[in-house]
C-alpha cells in the first residue's frame, strides 16, 4: 500500500493541490469572508505564477523528494525512528506532528532574523489574503524550506509515506487557512483549539507588525497555544484589518517580478 502511494507521489501531490485550489475558489466566490479591493484578476496571474517559479527553481536546485530523503534514511538506518524499535504506526504518526512543530519553529525564525524576512516578507506583501495567497512564497524561501525538512526527516528517520502525507497535507492546509471563506462561529471554535483556521490565521497576515508575529501555525494551532504566540482576533476585527506590509502597498508590488525582487529592495 505504501508503495503504491509513493510510486504515484507526484499525481497525488498535484491532484491533491488542484482539488483544494478548486473547492477553496469555489467556497470563497460562494461565500466570502472580505470584500476585496483587489480581487484575483489583480493578483492570481502572479500568485499562481510564483507557484510554477518555485517548482521549477526547486526541482533544478535540489531535484530529490522529499519522500526519496526518507526512503534513503530507512535503507540506511539513519534516524531516530529508524535506530529505535518503535511501531510504524508510532514513528509515521510522531514524524507528521514533529514536521510540523518543525515547520512552526521555522516561520518563527522567519519573523525574527532580518536576512529570512526579508524573504518572508514577499509572501505578507500581498494586499489581500485568500487561497491563492497560501502558494505564495518566494523561491528562495521555499528552497531553504525544502532544506529544513530534509534535515528534520534524517534526524527523525520519518517514514516516507508520513513524509508525502505531511506534504499533502501541509500544502492543503496552507490553502485552506488562507482562504476568504467565512466559516460559521460554531465551527470555527470547534476547530480552533486543533487546527489552525482561516479567522485565527487572517490575524497573521495584519499591517500591525505586532499581530503578524502570532499565529504561526499552519496545520495544528496548539503550537501558538504552547509557545504564547496565540492571538485570538485582531484589534480592529476581521472585516476592519489591514492586510499585508506598510512598506508594499503600491499595486505595482503585485506583480510578479516585482514579488522576485522584493527581498533585495527595502522595505520592513
Amino acid at each position: 500500500m505504501g508503495k503504491a502511494i509513493l510510486d504515484y507521489a507526484s499525481e497525488l501531490r498535484l491532484g491533491v493541490f488542484l482539488a483544494v485550489l478548486l473547492v477553496m475558489s469555489l467556497w470563497e466566490t460562494l461565500a466570502p469572508r472580505r470584500r476585496q479591493r483587489f480581487g484575483r484578476l489583480a493578483r492570481w496571474p502572479s500568485n499562481l505564477g510564483i507557484v510554477l517559479v518555485d517548482n521549477v527553481a526547486v526541482r533544478l536546485v535540489i531535484p530529490v523528494s522529499l519522500a526519496t530523503v526518507a526512503t534513503s534514511a530507512q535503507g540506511a538506518g539513519v534516524g531516530v525512528f529508524n535506530l529505535l524499535p518503535v511501531p510504524g504506526w508510532l514513528a509515521g504518526l510522531a514524524s507528521i506532528v514533529l514536521l510540523d512543530l518543525a515547520i512552526y519553529g521555522q516561520h518563527v525564525a522567519t519573523h525574527a532574523v532580518p536576512l529570512l524576512w526579508r524573504l518572508h516578507r514577499m509572501h505578507h506583501s500581498d494586499l489581500e489574503i485568500d487561497v491563492s495567497t497560501g502558494i505564495r512564497f518566494h523561491p528562495i524561501e521555499i528552497a531553504l524550506s525544502v532544506l529544513v525538512k530534509m534535515a528534520v526527516i534524517l534526524l527523525l528517520g520519518a517514514p516516507a509515506v508520513s513524509v508525502l502525507l505531511f506534504e499533502l497535507l501541509l500544502n492543503a492546509t496552507a490553502m485552506f487557512n488562507h482562504g476568504n471563506v467565512a466559516l460559521p462561529g460554531w465551527l470555527d471554535r470547534l476547530l480552533r483549539p486543533i487546527l489552525v483556521t482561516p479567522d485565527m490565521h487572517r490575524v497573521h497576515h495584519s499591517v500591525l507588525r505586532a499581530e503578524t508575529d502570532s499565529n504561526y501555525g499552519f496545520n495544528l494551532s496548539l503550537w501558538d497555544r504552547a509557545f504564547g504566540t496565540y492571538r485570538a482576533e485582531p484589534v480592529a476585527g476581521q472585516l476592519g484589518m489591514t492586510i499585508g506590509i506598510e512598506a508594499f502597498r503600491e499595486p505595482v508590488e503585485l506583480r510578479l517580478d516585482r514579488m522576485l525582487t522584493q527581498p533585495f529592495r527595502e522595505g520592513n
